[in-house]
């Protein structure tokens, strides 16, 4: 009686089994994540050791840059270990709120008599982090570090509950406070003691639809633009030297 064909193979060495290849670490890629975790961070820092009026963490524009900070540390780990990316429906979030912070600084609160000048060099660095440095490093990171075609439309809907929740926030904090308080609202445009409920709520729905209209030319963007990150590996794959034990 003969063995069955399978015990007549030859069972294969340890030396012969192929490894399982590592995920390639992206240091380049983890060095810049870094510096923009560290532009998100010093923003607030600065704020917080000047202390400003508001409180700083009552302002948008702080809780988006830690955020901004989070993601992007985590981000510059994972890109470090050889992890895969963060999911596009965060790092499309983290975009969406940088946008938010830069576009509503340069266009709408720098036309507000009420927004005040920065005093010094300090606050002025605080300024310049916080709605230039970080929404620009932001969106760099989208356009060269990261595949195109991954944003989504239902991801829209995830993305706003971050303003609309600052929104709570904030008519809460406002009701809680004593009326007539300093600072009792952070930002002009959501000022009860001014416009009434209807009319903060009016000017918020707006905002919201902006919101909505950016994430979407975002989104939108995302499917049009080319794929840098992509070019960028393939030439760094082409040029990079053959691993030891190849082919000789």
């Amino acid at each position: 009686m003969t063995a069955p064909r399978t015990a007549l193979l030859p069972r294969p060495r340890a030396a012969e089994v192929l490894p399982v290849p590592a995920a390639a670490r992206r240091p380049w890629t983890a060095a810049l994540r870094a510096l923009a975790c560290g532009a998100a961070t010093a923003g607030p820092a600065i704020t917080l050791a000047t202390g400003s009026t508001p409180p700083p963490l009552v302002h948008f524009t702080v809780l988006a840059n830690l955020l901004v900070a989070v993601a992007f540390g985590w981000s510059a780990v994972r890109s470090w270990r050889g992890a895969p990316p963060l999911p596009p429906y965060l790092m499309g979030g983290v975009l969406l709120l940088a946008a938010i912070t830069g576009l509503m600084h340069h266009l709408v609160l720098v036309n507000y008599t009420e927004t005040p000048a920065p005093s010094s060099a300090w606050p002025l660095a605080a300024t310049v982090l916080l709605h230039t440095v970080t929404p620009l490093a932001v969106a760099a990171d989208w356009l060269l570090l990261t595949a195109p075609r991954t944003l989504r439309l239902a991801h829209i809907p995830l993305w706003l509950t971050a303003p609309a929740a600052y929104l709570a926030l904030t008519l809460t904090r406002g009701a809680l406070l004593a009326p007539g308080s300093p600072a009792r609202y952070p930002y002009p445009f959501l000022d009860v003691d001014t416009y009434g409920y209807a009319g903060t709520l009016t000017q918020a729905l707006a905002l919201g639809l902006l919101f909505t209209a950016l994430a979407t030319l975002i989104t939108a963007a995302d499917h049009l633009r080319p794929n840098v990150a992509g070019r960028i590996r393939h030439r760094g794959n082409r040029i990079s030297p053959p691993a030891a034990g190849g082919l000789k």
